[in-house]
């Protein structure tokens, strides 16, 4: 004869008046002893804590994939559309907004889907795009690089943009004019020192870039790289920390006193 079936108990964490009583979860976990509930106890706690570390890196991984899923490449698209509509539709579906030559600029409705009015725009080039805060990444770029009259491209605080992204920017050389990559976290000067190609800029903003670690001197060496173009970021004054010696003193106070 077969043995009973018995049901699964879940232990259930013991509230005291609103209180999460340890001792008597330690009671529902340790079969006897106080040192054994002891040790009960804290093996409790510690297989709680690998479940919540292994749940978090699950969902980091269910976020890095959900990002590539966001950024793969939609070139093969080019027989169908004009690598103006490719990037557009690109850009909009990730929360950014396109400029057509001699038009508004465009963005996606509050749920993200992009209006069908787009295909219109077939041969128009696209002179502005907007990606602030959007998910780009190095392989997102495969969308916008096409984009051979693009003159305005903001980048600001996007958090997937590195200086491998800005080491792909060179085959907007010919056409690029404003630059913002204001707030990224991973941009630093290596990445700064890529941008030597895009001798058409007349603006670019690299303000609150957290990565670079004098941002003041390397402004300098950007202006120096780029002569033509108005850099946006620190005053280089401010990073300079002068000595006690070199401190200007009060000369007034001291002839008063």
């Amino acid at each position: 004869m077969a043995a009973p079936k018995v049901p699964l108990c879940l232990v259930v964490p013991v509230w005291n008046r609103g209180t999460r009583s340890a001792r008597g979860l330690s009671r529902m976990v340790a079969p006897g002893g106080s040192q054994g509930k002891r040790r009960t106890l804290l093996q409790f706690l510690a297989d709680r804590f690998y479940e919540v570390r292994a749940l978090r890196e699950f969902l980091q991984q269910m976020q890095l994939l959900k990002v590539q899923r966001e950024n793969r490449s939609l070139t093969h698209l080019h027989k169908q559309y004009s690598p103006d509509i490719i990037g557009a539709f690109f850009i909009l579906k990730q929360g950014g907004a396109v400029r057509f030559r001699g038009h508004d600029w465009i963005r996606s409705d509050s749920r993200g889907r992009v209006s069908l009015d787009v295909l219109k725009f077939q041969a128009v080039p696209v002179e502005g795009v907007d990606a602030s805060g959007c998910p780009l990444n190095y392989n997102g770029l495969d969308n916008i690089l096409p984009l051979k009259e693009l003159q305005e491209l903001s980048l600001q605080c996007c958090p997937n943009v590195d200086d491998w992204c800005l080491s792909r920017l060179y085959p907007l050389a010919g056409s690029l004019q404003v630059l913002s990559l204001a707030g990224c976290p991973q941009i630093s000067e290596r990445g700064l020192a890529c941008l030597h190609h895009l001798q058409n800029l007349h603006r670019l903003d690299i303000s609150n870039l957290p990565a670079v670690s004098n941002p003041g001197l390397t402004q300098i060496l950007v202006e120096e790289m780029l002569p033509h173009c108005e850099v946006l970021g620190v005053n280089w004054t401010q990073d300079l920390k002068l000595s006690p010696e070199q401190q200007p003193q009060d000369t007034a106070g001291q002839a008063t006193a």
